[in-house]
């Protein structure tokens, strides 16, 4: 679909830190949003994404650093008086209330009139496509059904900015993968500024503008997500995001030889030397050889792809990812030879 022209607020979160007792959950974290943007933090647990989204919704408050939303500075501004639409993994309905009601509660809570608050909620409700289901209580919702509705809840009374910290972790995965995708649509269509928090990166990947990798407090690299994906600014955004192959390199003058090819290096590498390069599956090519000096360890159906790996004559495992069709030529034991597509790489130093 065509996303509609975006009318959010910017957002800029300022050399925020965070400290508990010893621990430093946030490390001079600074992040803008652009109005109408969706950004996605991506980390593991403990790596201070949910920290920065608590803290941006009032529930928490910085040790030093200040937050901003279209360029007022709400740093103390109480959470209740902050224009913020959350929605949480957990899906937090009231049990005695129809869907129509909890997506009006907001609604009501500001005084809003009751006809009007029941238009708006039933208009949220047919943006999440649950219109049908107005007059039924969430024990009658399955648990996508009930995040659509926290999802209308939230957008019902127009919020400046939409806060989602976990929302689909708690959903199986193929309903987790459909609700994603309303997600996004629904936010294009409203427009509304939202920071989005999680730690699945093919999530992150799919929904977001722009994808924010953090470790121990700190903002590692911030990009649309093919950008982040095929330029990783550091070993651990190489790492965490998506999967990579270790493989020796050696790198001289702005390239680096991997698999007897010569490729470019990322911003990042080391400068010259042995290293390791780190290699995407889909990058790396497998070709039957009888004279081929790597044998081929397992093979790996999932589903349209299938991930062929290698063993290489130093002993080192090589991944492939490749059409399940092709995959099928292969079989453990076979003789093969390795090679590379002529992608840039992340080269690191051996060690």
């Amino acid at each position: 679909m065509t996303a509609p022209t975006r009318t959010g607020v910017a957002v800029a979160l300022t050399d925020l830190t965070r400290v508990y007792g010893t621990v430093k959950a946030l490390d001079g974290l600074t992040l803008d949003l652009e109005p109408g943007e969706l950004v996605a933090l991506l980390g593991p647990s403990g790596c201070g994404k949910t920290t920065a989204l608590r803290i941006l919704a009032g529930l928490d408050d910085p040790t030093s650093g200040t937050v901003a939303v279209g360029g007022r500075d709400i740093t103390r501004v109480p959470a209740n008086k902050r224009d913020m639409g959350m929605v949480f993994q957990a899906y937090s309905l009231f049990p005695h209330l129809t869907v129509l009601d909890n997506v009006a509660f907001g609604l009501k809570l500001r005084g809003t009139a009751k006809a009007q608050r029941t238009a708006r909620a039933a208009d949220m409700l047919e943006l999440v496509g649950l219109t049908e289901h107005k007059q039924k209580y969430a024990n009658q919702l399955s648990g996508g059904q009930q995040q659509r509705v926290a999802l209308a809840r939230a957008l019902a009374i127009e919020p400046q900015v939409l806060l989602l910290d976990e929302p689909l972790s708690a959903l199986d995965a193929k309903v987790r993968v459909a609700l994603r995708d309303e997600i996004r649509r629904v936010q294009l269509e409203v427009g509304t500024t939202t920071l989005f928090v999680t730690h699945d990166q093919e999530e992150a990947l799919a929904v977001a503008d722009r994808v924010g990798v953090m470790s121990q407090g700190r903002l590692e690299q911030i990009a649309a997500p093919a950008d982040l994906y095929g330029n990783p600014a550091t070993p651990f955004v190489a790492e965490f995001v998506g999967l990579s192959n270790k493989v020796p390199a050696d790198v001289a003058d702005g390239s680096a030889r991997v698999f007897g090819v010569s490729v470019p290096v990322l911003s990042g590498s080391i400068a010259r030397g042995a290293g390791l390069a780190m290699v995407r599956p889909e990058s790396v090519t497998i070709t039957a050889d009888a004279g081929g000096t790597a044998t081929v360890a397992a093979v790996a159906f999932l589903g349209p792809v299938s991930t062929v790996t290698a063993t290489l004559a130093d002993g080192t495992l090589v991944s492939a990812q490749m059409a399940s069709a092709r995959a099928t030529a292969f079989s453990p034991g076979a003789q093969v030879a390795v090679g590379i597509d002529p992608t840039p790489v992340l080269v690191l130093a051996r060690g």
